[in-house]
């Protein structure tokens, strides 16, 4: 019986009538990536399968998407200020005909599905498709849903949560806990000398990898200029602490015991760079790292804000972090996040307003500087993340097709 419940699974997977899918969700890549990943997870099932993408024109993934070989389709869109004024008017107007926008696009398309990655770009889409009667998805990245999100659920078929929500704010049954659909490979890079040696790095330190964001992070730059002195202090220093020798000694190589990976931005490169030549630290420093696969397979450490899709990419990989979480994110989102991740073992939150050198420098000592603290984190990162995320989502889409007949 199980055997013929797989087959017949399977049939419908890649077999039976080619499948038609919109996605929609812009503006941060935060919403583009899952799209994006979902889309290629949809792929790999049936290469047969028909992808429209619907987005804002002049937005970032009216570049993104057709560079990643999707169909894509503009039209109107603007994200509404936080109070009420007068700008709302013409937003209304571009919102307004964009729904339109969006009727005529599935109408013409005839989606069997419409999935929604998050954002005010995903709103007129989605409520175009809930008018003309077609099953819609939402994919939410983070702990606390975004408003579009929150709006859209009561219509939709199913909910694909990054985490578990801070309070139940989609009906219960369609939330599925999948975790956040990330790049493929990101998992997959093996760690080896090659990517140590190409950043001119050692194998045997402990590797920091300081990461801001795409665009950096000032606070995050500031602190790790300030606290490298502290480092190279306390790094040249420090003995590990293991659970079966008690102690080791650091390595032969009568040199500091971290290295650091910084990607700043494009605003504070000679900076950082500067602080850490000063203070002898080893590092490679770059405004961006694209791909940053390799720089998470030599990772034993992160130190990065707490996005939903940086939260995902990092427990996916099993790295230990200290989160900075933005503060001024929409909904206190990335606060949530991070101390989700930390709440499980897997992380250390600091907020930004009491962010000090020291409070930072402490906390990653604690961490690299006891074997057992960072096998447990890792360990309790590893559990968190849900590398096949976007298999198990694109999974369930193709159910909501055909529900009689899996």
């Amino acid at each position: 019986m199980k055997e013929q419940d797989t087959q017949k699974r399977e049939d419908t997977i890649h077999g039976g009538n080619k499948r038609r899918f919109v996605l929609a969700g812009g503006g941060t890549g935060g919403h583009i990536y899952p799209a994006i990943g979902i889309a290629q997870a949809l792929q790999r099932l049936n290469s047969e399968v028909d992808l429209v993408f619907i987005g804002g024109r002049d937005r970032l993934e009216s570049t993104l998407i057709p560079q990643q070989g999707f169909r894509f389709l503009p039209i109107s869109v603007e994200g509404f200020p936080r109070s009420l004024t007068w700008k709302w008017l013409p937003v209304i107007i571009k919102v307004c005909k964009g729904f339109v926008q969006s009727l005529q696009y599935l109408k013409q398309f005839k989606p069997d599905v419409v999935i929604g990655t998050g954002g005010y770009v995903s709103g007129p889409v989605l409520f175009a498709a809930v008018l003309r009667g077609i099953p819609i998805a939402i994919q939410e990245q983070n702990v606390s849903p975004g408003l579009t999100n929150s709006i859209l659920a009561r219509f939709a078929k199913a909910a694909y949560l990054a985490l578990p929500p801070d309070t139940q704010r989609f009906p219960h049954h369609i939330v599925q806990i999948t975790g956040n659909p990330i790049r493929l490979g990101i998992t997959d890079y093996p760690r080896n000398n090659e990517t140590y040696r190409k950043y001119e790095l050692c194998a045997n330190r402990k590797t920091v990898f300081v990461m801001g964001g795409s665009q950096g992070a000032r606070a995050i730059n500031e602190v790790m200029i300030g606290a490298s002195s502290l480092i190279a202090k306390s790094a040249a220093s420090f003995v590990l602490n293991t659970s079966s020798t008690n102690t080791v000694q650091p390595d032969n190589l009568n040199t500091l015991q971290v290295q650091i990976i910084h990607q700043t931005g494009k605003t504070d490169v000679e900076r950082v760079q500067a602080a850490y030549t000063k203070h002898g630290i080893p590092h490679h420093v770059q405004s961006f790292f694209d791909p940053v696969e390799e720089i998470y397979s030599i990772a034993d450490v992160m130190i990065c804000r707490a996005g939903g899709m940086t939260v995902s990419e990092v427990t996916a990989c099993g790295i230990p972090a200290i989160f900075v979480p933005l503060p001024a994110a929409v909904g206190n989102n990335q606060v949530r996040n991070a101390e989700t991740v930390a709440n499980a073992g897997a992380a250390v939150v600091l907020e930004q307003e009491k962010l000090t050198p020291e409070g930072l420098v402490e906390e990653l000592m604690c961490i690299i500087s006891d074997e057992r603290i960072y096998q447990q984190m890792k360990t309790a990162s590893q559990d968190l993340g849900r590398p096949d995320a976007s298999d198990t989502i694109a999974e369930s889409i193709f159910k909501l097709t055909s529900p009689t007949q899996i």
